[in-house]
């Protein structure tokens, strides 16, 4: 029985020590080795024989578990969940439509304080707001509200920080822990990890925010906006670099980047990295390491070098010269070097991994911008120069496009955003991505009119449509005598003998009452008269009545054939888009009053087409009397003037093209008288004598 035992204990022992020998290092992963299980993950990887294989790379970066400065996942979650505690919001769960049944979509700003601080960029967004047609200064009529706290910089360093937002929101009678608001944001977080922290709790509010992680953008709810600077323009802004159907020369540059490189910090990982394609030939990358107040203590091997031939480019110069620019993320994950590069028709590059892009729910970034990865760097250079020419073109052509519908002023990005929020509300009557993506763009195109792509005068060529064979003309009466005169019973009778005419439609503009039935003249075609409000905007309000898609606008002194109504709508029928017509101005700039003026005089230019006698599409109605800012509608009323110029105005800022003008065949002057002048003073030759030679010339 001893014996049996020891041979037992024996044979234990030996697979023990078997078992330590050539399996230790799967004991490391039970529980009473965890301590050295920790200490093994962290040494690995180990380069067995460095000779062999040379490391190119620090030995503690590679052991480190990534750049220190950026935020964990966890980290960065719960300063997610400190901002977004109803983070599954919805349309359908957090924003009340029912207070937008009855009067429609319109926003209330809610009144400011004396000594409430206001940066100038908020000021901008809420003036862009007020000068909208969705404002209204009753709260009960309000579907969306937007606060008077300026919410825009939220990094508690900075001077433009308001402080104590939770306690002001809470002790408003319409917040309503949130509900259908809209909160602007251009910065949040502070150093070193500039999270999402907003220092306050939105509630249920939509979040309209610069720099937005994709992993706390709450899609169909929140929506991206882009940075701007403080000195972004009100309203209009600078034209695009690129103009349009020009094809621009190869240019110098094929990949550009000049700006900041940080030392240490959340996004320096990044920024460090760019030197490396930089080749001093088509691909220019500088960096500078020259900002902040203590950049010297941080500073780098390769910091004099860099700063050295940072100076010798200039930045504008490189916008205008390259194809592409890089867009790396900064402190935070947009820049103002987006913007830039969308106005020069500089390609964008984006390195910004994680970021929504602005208005992302509208736009099609793929077809204006290039996105890259972090990680990836070295492949940039490769992957842009396999780009074909024709759709670099095609790319630096969009980008020109989304600059000036989207992004060229302030209120071009509220009313975006706005416009984004309204489409959500009936999604029936919404925008196509297509509507959104192509020229006019989204704004200006009214949903209200319709959501058909063969609606618009636009869309035809992409749609493989063309207008209606019909017109409706429209004829303004204003005698004060409330009679019919002459002319307009002519240009009644000649406008019905087209063949093209479908009804006849006479705004009675007058104070008295119009004639009869019997007293109109006997048409091929309906006649209807329709009564106006006496304003002057009445001839381009968006009546139901007309039901063609041109429009031939007429005063009722005009005196056009049959034969040249004919002409002049087979003329707009090849260009719906604009306005054809007769009688024409052009506008000139007055160096001595210092103001636009304009003239009828007979000139090789024409820049406007009187509305006296002139075809366009229907549609222009619309946005004459639902997008233009009442004031000016206001204005032409009180003028009693001017309303075919403004209508010029709104066509040309639409579709970026001029008037047509068409010429009517019986325009020429009967008598023609000319005077010679012979001046000794004039003439080098002998005047005197060939005034005695030919002494007729003179006498008239």
């Amino acid at each position: 029985m001893q014996t049996r035992k020891k041979y037992i204990f024996l044979t234990f022992l030996a697979s023990w020590l078997l078992l330590f020998f050539f399996g230790g290092d799967q004991l490391r992963h039970f529980a009473f080795f965890s301590g050295r299980k920790t200490e093994a993950r962290r040494n690995w990887p180990r380069w067995t024989d460095r000779s062999l294989l040379k490391s190119f790379a620090d030995s503690e970066e590679l052991q480190s578990d990534g750049d220190p400065s950026l935020p964990s996942p966890r980290e960065r979650r719960a300063a997610w969940l400190s901002v977004y505690k109803n983070s599954r919001c919805r349309m359908e769960t957090c924003f009340d439509f029912s207070r937008c049944e009855k009067h429609g979509f319109k926003v209330f700003t809610y009144p400011r304080e004396r000594d409430q601080p206001l940066s100038q960029s908020y000021g901008k967004i809420l003036a862009s707001i007020e000068r909208s047609r969705y404002y209204t200064p009753n709260p009960e009529e309000a579907c969306l509200f937007i606060l008077s706290i300026d919410t825009l910089d939220r990094d508690h360093l900075s001077g433009q920080y308001v402080r104590n937002v939770d306690e002001k929101i809470r002790g408003f009678p319409l917040w309503n822990g949130g509900r259908n608001h809209l909160i602007f944001n251009l910065y949040s977080g502070t150093w070193p990890n500039y999270t999402e922290d907003l220092g306050f709790d939105i509630g249920q509010a939509i979040l309209a925010k610069a720099s937005f992680y994709t992993e706390s953008f709450r899609p169909g709810f929140d929506i991206s906006i882009p940075l701007f600077p403080k000195d972004h323009p009100q309203r209009g802004g600078e034209k695009g670099w690129l103009y349009q159907d020009s094809v621009p020369p190869k240019k110098k540059y094929l990949l550009v980047f000049k700006g900041k490189r940080y030392l240490t910090g959340i996004g320096s990982s990044t920024r460090n990295a760019l030197h490396h394609i930089h080749n001093g030939k088509d691909i220019i990358s500088l960096t500078t390491c020259k900002h902040g107040k203590d950049w010297e203590k941080h500073k780098d091997t390769r910091c004099d070098k860099d700063n050295v031939d940072y100076e010798k480019f200039n930045y504008q110069e490189l916008l205008h010269n390259s194809t592409f620019c890089i867009v790396p993320r900064g402190r935070r994950l947009g820049s103002f070097r987006f913007l830039e590069a969308l106005q020069a028709a500089c390609i964008p590059v984006l390195l910004s991994d994680g970021w929504e892009l602005p208005f992302g729910e509208a736009i099609d970034w793929g077809k204006a911008a290039v996105v890259g990865n972090e990680r990836l760097l070295l492949q940039i250079p490769s992957a842009v120069r396999c780009i074909h020419p024709e759709r670099v073109l095609a790319f630096q052509q969009q980008t020109q496009f989304l600059w000036d519908a989207y992004f060229s002023s302030v209120d071009k990005i509220v009313h975006t955003t706005l416009e984004i929020i309204k489409d959500r509300l009936l999604p029936h009557r919404s925008r196509s991505r297509f509507l959104w993506n192509t020229l006019p763009g989204g704004l200006l195109a009214l949903p209200e009119f319709s959501t058909h792509l063969g609606d618009f005068p636009f869309y035809y060529l992409q749609h493989g449509s063309s207008p209606s064979e019909k017109f409706t003309a429209f004829i303004r009466a204003v005698s004060p005598a409330g009679s019919l005169s002459q002319p307009i019973l002519r240009l009644i009778q000649a406008v019905s003998g087209s063949q093209y005419c479908a009804q006849i439609l006479v705004l009675w503009s007058c104070e008295k009452p119009p004639p009869p039935s019997g007293k109109w003249p006997q048409t091929t075609v309906p006649l209807t008269i329709i009564q106006g409000r006496g304003k002057l905007s009445d001839r381009f309000f968006p009546y139901a009545a007309i039901q063609t898609d041109a429009v031939l606008s007429l005063d009722e002194h005009t005196s056009l054939s049959t034969s040249e109504v004919d002409f002049a709508f087979t003329v707009w029928r090849s260009f719906p888009e604009r306005i054809v017509g007769f009688p024409t101005q052009s506008h000139f700039w007055d160096p001595e009053q210092k103001r636009w003026g304009y003239t009828s005089k007979w000139t090789n230019e024409l820049s406007i087409v009187l509305a006296a006698a002139a075809f366009y599409h229907r549609y222009y109605h619309s946005l004459f009397t639902e997008y233009l800012p009442a004031g000016l509608r206001e204005l032409v009323d009180g003028l009693a003037a001017c309303e075919d110029i403004l209508m010029n105005v709104l066509v040309a800022a639409v579709t970026k093209l001029p008037p047509i003008k068409v010429t009517q065949r019986k325009q020429h002057k009967e008598s023609v008288s000319q005077q010679l002048r012979l001046d000794p003073v004039l003439f080098k030759d002998q005047v005197s004598v060939l005034r005695k030679k030919y002494p007729r010339l003179e006498k008239p």
